[in-house]
């Protein structure tokens, strides 16, 4: 019988006032999206991370993360922040008047998938009237940075701020203990627009070799390596016309095998995959069935694997995963999210325990780490994803007194 089941967050945690002011405040470098910083920002960062740390153990989160904090957001609501920090730590980006959110569509056809652009997304045609409409609920709000375009050659540029993200963590966790930091995967990362590469594997495979270098400096730390790879199962939505599954599988696992590629070397037991559908407020009628992609995704040859299983859309799914128990690694662990960033409602802690024991009755408690869905900064208000956090920490207790 376990004493304990393991609980973490997706990442993004609600950032304080005094952090989004000087995010705000930063100056851009020459490029129009490089964020300068100043030791003054630096030692600010740090404080909160110490601060975010602590406020997570003290809810019962066992596996805490830095919150994102390293990672620029200047608004209260902002879902991009998981992605535009990577174009800080690149070469090759530059601003250019199309961009990955306003160039025209590109529409697909059998055997020759390729992603439309943002606006030409197929939940978003399906609810037109309500994603135009400001009071829907639906808006990202704002990113930090404009999106630039991939110009010239991927190189990776971020190694002071991948040190300063992983010292912030390891001395707010201390020595021994078990922290996580977020980091994009390739195949995320390179949906700007490319007008430099010749083909997209090309983009993708540059993409790998910068980022492998950011990966092998988390796990170096002794901390585990989460990538965010909402590509995997969200590009269906972003695919006009809806491709065939077969195709998407094939597109998909490039993507896959991009992972894999990036990661190859690093202590497997220290690598997260993090799958989800998108964590905007949208209807999400498009999204792809997790059956259909499961067995490509269990291609990731990671250690732990986090995906949404509390939101309206995807809960029932965890029947996919009992199906299919035998297709999942007797070394991969499950993290379930079992609270969600999609609704104001803060969950019951009996139904958090529930939806935990449904996956710890498939691979055992031992296994399983109850999470987020998604990142709940600039998602859900702060006071809110405090209190979903708490009701987290408490389902897990109730869980692991009936595993």
């Amino acid at each position: 019988m376990t004493t304990r089941i393991e609980t973490t967050t997706a990442g993004s945690l609600p950032r304080t006032q005094a952090l989004i002011e000087a995010n705000a405040a930063r100056a851009f470098e020459d490029d129009g999206f490089t964020l300068r910083s100043t030791p003054e920002f630096e030692a600010l960062v740090a404080e909160a991370v110490r601060d975010v740390v602590a406020r997570q153990r003290e809810l019962g989160i066992t596996q805490p993360g830095d919150g994102e904090f390293g990672k620029a957001m200047s608004n209260a609501v902002d879902y991009g922040a998981w992605w535009g920090y990577s174009f800080q730590r690149v070469t090759g980006l530059s601003l250019t008047e199309v961009n990955a959110l306003n160039e025209p569509p590109r529409h697909s056809t059998p055997g020759n998938v390729q992603l439309s652009s943002f606006a030409d997304r197929r939940d978003r045609a399906a609810f037109a009237e309500a994603y135009d409409d400001p009071q829907s609920g639906i808006s990202t709000g704002r990113t930090a940075t404009a999106f630039p375009t991939t110009t010239g050659e991927i190189v990776y540029r971020g190694q002071q701020a991948v040190a300063a993200d992983t010292r912030n963590l390891r001395a707010a966790v201390g020595e021994g203990a078990t922290g996580f930091l977020t980091a994009i995967a390739p195949g995320s990362a390179a949906r700007v627009r490319n007008e430099f590469y010749a083909s997209e594997q090309d983009h993708i495979d540059a993409w790998v070799a910068a980022l492998r270098e950011e990966y092998r400096a988390i796990t170096d730390a002794g901390l585990t390596l989460q990538l965010d790879d909402p590509s995997l199962a969200e590009n269906w939505d972003q695919i006009n016309p809806e491709p065939s599954v077969e195709d998407y599988v094939a597109f998909t696992q490039l993507r896959v095998d991009a992972i894999n590629a990036a990661i190859e070397g690093l202590p497997k037991e220290r690598v997260r995959l993090h799958l989800c559908w998108g964590s905007w407020h949208g209807p999400h009628t498009t999204d792809i069935e997790l059956k259909h992609i499961l067995k490509t995704v269990l291609g990731a040859k990671v250690g732990q694997i986090s995906f949404e299983a509390a939101n309206a859309r995807h809960e029932h799914e965890w029947t996919v995963w009992q199906e299919n128990a035998d297709l999942i690694p007797d070394d991969l662990v499950l993290v379930p999210g079992v609270i969600g960033h999609s609704t104001n409602l803060v969950e019951h802690p009996d139904l958090i325990a529930q939806r935990i024991e449904r996956f710890a009755r498939i691979v055992g408690p031992d296994r399983v780490i109850a999470s987020t869905d998604c990142g709940l900064g600039g998602r859900v208000h702060p006071q809110i994803a405090w209190a979903k956090l708490e009701a987290l920490g408490e389902g897990a207790r109730r869980a692991a007194a009936r595993v």
